[in-house]
């Protein structure tokens, strides 16, 4: 941890970064409402009152540490779904490598943990995290779905009426991890490669989903 000293010679870009990396322990370990700004401050190395010169409260601390840590994993998954010429096989195994890797193999993984245990608890964080998050992650989902389509890429031309599939497994990656991982590890890869075969059509017989 930093001494308050030499965070302070930090420009102030270095002390709210600071700030949101301390945040994530923090919220994480105690939970949105036992969560304490004295404790992040502390993390940090700063002074509480230095937090205040960057966030207005702690539902504005956690709303831009949830936003710094995702926006990345964002724009990675937009850029991936936003290659029209790619086939869907190609694209989804984009969108959940992208996943895998940023989300599921980093501390992100807890802060959506977090969002899933607090949410219910807290309406406003369910509510930012679906226009932040989940509204952006459904739209380019729903993008690739149509295309593929339109292609007859997909086993059942009715999922294309629900994103919500494309990121069910890895929501279930996340809650296994973190309920039964030390339990029962869960083969993620192995998961995401036989999903992804049940949502694609299988050659010659691209199209026949809902007509069978």
């Amino acid at each position: 941890m930093p001494k308050r000293g030499e965070l302070g010679r930090r420009d102030p870009e270095a002390r709210r970064q600071a700030i949101l990396d301390a945040a994530v322990g923090v919220f994480v370990a105690q939970g949105f409402a036992a969560a304490k700004l004295d404790d992040v401050a502390e993390k940090a190395g700063v002074a509480k009152g230095t937090i205040y010169l960057h966030f207005k409260d702690k539902q504005d601390l956690f709303e831009q540490m949830v936003r710094a840590a995702v926006a990345p994993v964002i724009e990675r998954l937009e850029a991936v779904a936003k290659l029209p010429d790619l086939p869907a096989e190609v694209v989804l195994k984009g969108l959940y490598e992208v996943f895998r890797k940023e989300v599921l193999g980093t501390p992100r993984k807890n802060l959506l943990r977090l969002v899933i245990t607090e949410g219910p608890r807290f309406p406003a964080i369910g509510e930012f995290y679906h226009r932040e998050v989940v509204s952006r992650g459904l739209q380019l989902m729903g993008g690739v779905l149509k295309r593929a389509a339109e292609k007859g890429e997909l086993a059942d031309d009715g999922i294309a009426r629900f994103p919500q599939l494309i990121v069910a497994p890895l929501i279930l990656a996340v809650v296994w991890d973190g309920l039964l991982g030390a339990v029962e590890p869960l083969d993620v890869q192995g998961l995401l490669d036989v999903y992804h075969r049940l949502l694609l059509a299988k050659p010659g017989n691209a199209g026949e989903g809902e007509r069978t």
